[in-house]
């Protein structure tokens, strides 16, 4: 084993990835973790794979910047997907983060999202209804995809009837993230983003001539600034609209998703929760942790820095492996098991320090729910085929998972 761990760790690159990988990464992160912690690829950048290295890049913004306009320049060119991934909240950094930040915030407020609770719990057991006439469903399509969009739609008070392409257009956006894309991949997105944008600019202008209450409609929030006058460049605004529904949707999906197919495979954490529907709080947290939504995070240094005893020069571009620490045996006992009373359990899967996921407390609410009256419903569940995985490194997640509900 330890040769095949050292051969992993010597031949791993990100942008030659094998479907064995993409399967189960957990093999080359264990064996990176230990062999090459702080591994240099073939293209020059740097691949994290401790926790405390993830830490202390996460918590340094003044080192290991999220600003990716030097990154992202060579990978998408002058075209709407390189202005809106440079333009987004989560690819910025202060002083412009911070105020974009702060606005998204005001509107995610703890008394904001427990007053999303009774909707959510409606439209969750509308869906179990759903599942329950049918018997055979699709956990995906059905389910874990449905709460989101819904979740999301009502946040920026989308119509009804024109919430049909959300998720086309934030899957197509978000696959052009990964390490390597295909020039289909790379159109899809861009016409997503278009897409999006003329969808988006006749919302805002409906929202100008009507706005809504501010304190849950946060297209309004945005839209209006802050008291002191603060206010998002019209630019600012379409693009992190664009990046609330995308962050909110996908890492989301995946987290429902991931969770219901990973009790499957541990039946007695399963039976542990069904008995104990107390502990859905510690199991969402070990879900987020045992399989990440979001695998990986980048950073570029702006100045010379040393980590995990290498020294990395000015201009370095770096990937946080979020997959990797998150199962990193300094910070977790027994990290490749699933517990779903486990605590403490820090784990990054919605970073931490500055950039730390602004919508965690919404997605921790909808993954209790989902996840919590998804088994008080059908305790039984089983997988009626085989889960077909995303083929995505930076989002893990299924695109279905075919299930029995009876």
């Amino acid at each position: 084993m330890n040769q095949d761990a050292r051969e992993l760790a010597d031949t791993f690159d990100l942008e030659k990835l094998t479907p064995d990988f993409y399967a189960d990464p957990y093999p080359t992160y264990r064996a990176l973790r230990e062999h090459e912690p702080v591994k240099r690829l073939p293209n020059g950048s740097w691949f994290l794979t401790r926790y405390d290295d993830l830490v202390a890049a996460y918590k340094n913004t003044k080192v290991f910047s999220s600003d990716k306009k030097k990154e992202f320049a060579p990978k998408y060119g002058a075209s709407l997907l390189y202005e809106h991934h440079t333009t987004s909240l989560v690819f910025n950094d202060p002083p412009a983060h911070t105020r974009v930040r702060r606005l998204i915030m005001g509107a995610l407020s703890p008394r904001a999202i427990s007053g999303m609770e009774p909707d959510l719990i409606a439209l969750v057991d509308r869906l179990l209804d759903a599942i329950a006439a049918k018997g055979k469903v699709d956990l995906i399509d059905h389910f874990a995809s449905a709460i989101p969009i819904e979740v999301i739609g009502n946040l920026l008070d989308v119509p009804q009837d024109e919430r049909e392409p959300l998720r086309d257009w934030s899957l197509a956006i978000l696959g052009a993230l990964e390490p390597v894309v295909a020039p289909d991949v790379f159109a899809r997105g861009n016409q997503a983003v278009k897409d999006f944008l003329v969808y988006l600019e006749g919302l805002v202008a409906r929202r100008r001539a009507k706005p809504g209450n501010p304190e849950r409609d946060v297209l309004t929030r945005l839209i209006q600034g802050e008291d002191n006058g603060e206010r998002l460049t019209e630019k600012e605004l379409l693009h992190n609209c664009i990046f609330l529904l995308n962050a909110g949707h996908e890492t989301t999906t995946n987290l429902i998703g991931n969770g219901l197919v990973a009790l499957l495979g541990h039946p007695a954490e399963k039976q542990r929760l069904i008995d104990n529907p107390a502990l859905i709080k510690t199991a969402v947290e070990e879900m987020l942790r045992f399989e990440s939504s979001n695998q990986l995070g980048n950073r570029m240094t702006v100045e010379p820095v040393e980590l995990g005893g290498i020294a990395l020069p000015a201009g370095t571009p770096v990937t946080l492996c979020i997959g990797a620490a998150n199962r990193d045996p300094a910070q977790f006992a027994d990290p490749e098991r699933l517990d779903i009373g486990r605590t403490p359990n820090r784990h990054l899967a919605f970073g931490t320090g500055a950039h730390q996921c602004a919508g965690m407390a919404l997605a921790r609410l909808e993954g209790a729910i989902a996840i919590s009256r998804f088994l008080a419903r059908f305790p039984n569940y089983a997988l009626s085929g085989k889960p077909v995985r995303g083929g995505r490194v930076r989002f893990r997640g299924f695109l279905s998972a075919p299930c029995q509900v009876g």
